[in-house]
């Protein structure tokens, strides 16, 4: 019987634009195709939410090859048996790996030349990693590094990293490490003819460790539905519209700019929950409760989703702007970057130190290295 009635209710399951208040949002698929056909495409974290999304988009968009990297062998399976079968004439290649192993990621530049990529790998739930900074560190930080070096070396004609608005004034492990992850871009750009790019979006509705999913299931229990602040705020898009705009700021890229994507206003998550209770067809507070429960480890009220030394610029498409980051020195980057790895390598309990030598809005108990 409850079966049954989970059935019914995932029958009527919203579409998640539905809860955003807006129409849905549309990209210039001349231009994305313009890089994209006829090259070889390297997508990493390619069995993800966004990694298996700018699969399906760049399959569309008739790639001389596509290549699938990932460390999930389920994720991998999951994205190859899809993509087969709707794209039976696409040259597909799906490789299990780690972009932490340099020398794993090295070969797979060498044998294939990837000419476009998307470094779509990284650890991303925020309070998870609280827990384990040293792994975020070595997957986001150093894993960026080693595919983005290798993209260099390659002579790869693109390279987009995914990155967030938690990189800006972080309070996480996980925002700081993708503020790093932005900076090598930058970094690396200076001395590169592979034109480098970052595009840094907020939430992504019904990606895996996102609230809908969460909500969702909550409310098919019967509640309840568990908010962490009434105040909390957040930027959402679905996973098909960022893929889309990350898609075309890759038209756009050049030397290490971070693309901002137009996430419209932001959302209330109390109210998020609220309207999703209600087009399930309940009564908030009377059939399914809301409660509560206080903010997570290394989470914020609102995110933010430029630097205020960044700028902002419009680009040719009214929902891309980007902002110039500002220089570092590569020397004394470098230097700080083999000090992290060595801190990483020991699992050192002073790792966030590290991390703050690098970016000093890095909010640690409360307190930056300004």
């Amino acid at each position: 019987m409850k079966n049954m009635k989970e059935n019914k209710i995932m029958a009527n399951a919203p579409d998640p634009i539905q809860l955003l208040n807006r129409d849905a949002i549309q990209v210039n698929s001349v231009e994305i195709e313009s890089y994209v056909k006829n090259k070889v495409v390297l997508v990493t974290g390619g069995g993800g939410s966004i990694g298996s999304e700018l699969c399906r988009q760049i399959a569309v968009k008739e790639p001389k090859q596509l290549i699938i990297f990932d460390i999930s062998e389920y994720n991998a399976y999951i994205i190859d048996y899809e993509l087969r079968n709707k794209f039976p004439d696409l040259r597909l290649e799906v490789l299990i790996g780690s972009v932490r192993d340099k020398n794993r990621v090295s070969s797979i530049f060498e044998k294939y030349k990837p000419q476009v990529v998307y470094h779509a790998a990284a650890h991303k739930h925020v309070p998870l990693m609280e827990y384990s900074p040293c792994e975020a560190i070595k997957n986001n930080v150093f894993g960026t590094l080693n595919v983005a070096e290798c993209a260099h070396n390659n002579r790869a004609e693109r390279f987009i990293l995914i990155s967030t608005d938690k990189a800006v004034n972080p309070t996480s492990i996980m925002g700081a490490s993708k503020r790093i992850c932005e900076m090598i871009v930058c970094d690396i750009s200076e001395r590169s003819e592979t034109k480098f790019a970052c595009v840094r979006f907020g939430n992504v509705m019904c990606s895996s460790g996102s609230v809908i999913p969460l909500f969702e299931k909550q409310i098919i229990e019967g509640g309840p539905v568990t908010v962490t602040h009434k105040d909390v705020i957040r930027y959402f898009m679905t996973i098909p519209e960022a893929v889309s705009l990350v898609l075309q700021a890759g038209v756009y890229a050049d030397k290490g700019e971070i693309f901002v994507l137009d996430m419209g206003k932001p959302v209330r998550i109390d109210d998020l929950a609220r309207s999703l209770i209600k087009l399930y067809g309940y009564e908030p507070d009377k059939d399914i409760k809301i409660v509560y429960t206080g903010l997570r480890p290394g989470e914020k009220l609102y995110e933010e989703l430029l630097l205020s030394e960044e700028g902002l610029e419009k680009t040719a498409n009214d929902l891309i702007y980007f902002g110039t980051p500002e220089k570092n020195d590569s020397i004394t980057f470098a230097g700080k970057l083999k000090k992290l790895e060595t801190a990483c390598e020991k699992n050192s309990e002073d790792i966030r130190s590290f991390v703050q030598d690098i970016v000093p809005a890095y909010l640690i108990d409360g307190k930056v290295n300004l």
